[in-house]
């Protein structure tokens, strides 16, 4: 028999309550010892450890031999030990300059020495090739089988496969700075109070890395890929925000906006294109696009000997057959006399 569910409801006072809750429980963890913080005590806490989280965030991945994050590791991800994510040391008042950066398991009696994620096959641990589960292993390397009787065991070892077609002998943890971050060509996201945030920067974070839409697991873009212009080729989001983006771009730069020769206005025609005129339908919006397109290609383009009017966009030139090529003539039809 199925459990029994309740569905609760609140007034606008007890709805804030939960709200405060949530936030404090995202906050504290399992810093309070089970036991709530009064609020002096939770003022006191927040003013002791937002500042070191939010300067001092470790971005833990699960990664791949191409680089990519094929598992980003959040609060409520578990650990090999078994525990999650947020029942290890996350927080640190001075970064460890030595790497690669140990975070140890909190749990009474646990001997996990360091946080190593483990994938599911499904709903289930996968398996060692001694036929056994993660979870009959030990928590600490080598990860020795724990079943009576298995002798043959040298410590976990699995051939299954990831998303990204590699093993999983082949993926490693990477608990990293920001800057390290950054470096690999990696989103960092926005700074956050939350308690051991790992790698979530964001809602796409939460698929594994061949499902993510974005390059972050395939290394940093080169410096044209980033400073190319945004055209109306790309996304309605980023055609939508091009005048922000530059504006912040020129910002960051400590450039102002003075005159319409600036950075801020050299694809200005394109922009004003792009906007529908008042009862422009879909037709006269589209035929109207076509011709200021064809407006810009320039006339004296006919080089080579090719015909302009021939090569019209979509359209391919005719190649013709040479004696030994293989190929088989094109039928010509024949004139009717």
């Amino acid at each position: 028999m199925g459990e029994q569910q309740f569905k609760l409801k609140f007034d606008g006072a007890n709805a804030k309550a939960v709200d405060e809750y949530l936030e404090y429980s995202r906050i504290v963890g399992d810093d309070d010892g089970g036991e709530l913080f009064t609020p002096e005590q939770y003022e006191e806490y927040k003013k002791k450890v937002l500042p070191m989280r939010m300067k001092n965030r470790l971005y833990t991945a699960w990664t791949g031999p191409t680089g990519m994050d094929c598992k980003l590791v959040g609060p409520e991800t578990p650990c090999f030990c078994k525990h999650r994510y947020k029942q290890h040391k996350t927080d640190f008042e001075v970064i460890p300059t030595e790497r690669p950066i140990l975070l140890p398991c909190r749990q009474k009696g646990c001997k996990c020495v360091s946080y190593n994620y483990i994938p599911m096959n499904g709903g289930q641990p996968i398996r060692c090739t001694c036929k056994h589960t993660s979870e009959e292993h030990f928590e600490f390397e080598p990860f020795l089988c724990k079943r009576r009787g298995c002798t043959k065991c040298a410590g976990f070892k699995s051939s299954f496969t990831c998303g990204c077609m590699a093993p999983v002998k082949d993926h490693k943890m990477i608990v990293e700075t920001a800057e390290e971050r950054e470096a690999r060509g990696h989103p960092v996201g926005e700074s956050t109070p939350y308690a051991a945030m790992g790698g979530i920067t964001g809602f796409s974070s939460l698929a594994d890395g061949y499902q993510r839409l974005d390059p972050s697991g395939k290394g940093a873009p080169n410096k044209g890929f980033l400073e190319q212009s945004i055209t109306s080729n790309d996304n309605p989001f980023l055609r939508s925000n091009v005048q922000a983006i530059k504006a912040h771009q020129m910002k960051k730069e400590g450039k102002g906006l003075t005159n319409p020769d600036d950075e801020m206005f050299d694809d200005i025609t394109e922009r004003v294109s792009q906007m529908r005129r008042p009862g422009e339908d879909d037709m006269a919006y589209y035929e109207r696009r076509y011709n200021e397109r064809q407006q810009l290609v320039p006339s004296n383009s006919n080089t080579q000997g090719l015909d302009h009017n021939s090569l019209r966009p979509g359209s391919r030139r005719a190649i013709e057959d040479k004696p030994g090529s293989g190929r088989r003539p094109a039928s010509r039809p024949t004139s009717k006399k």
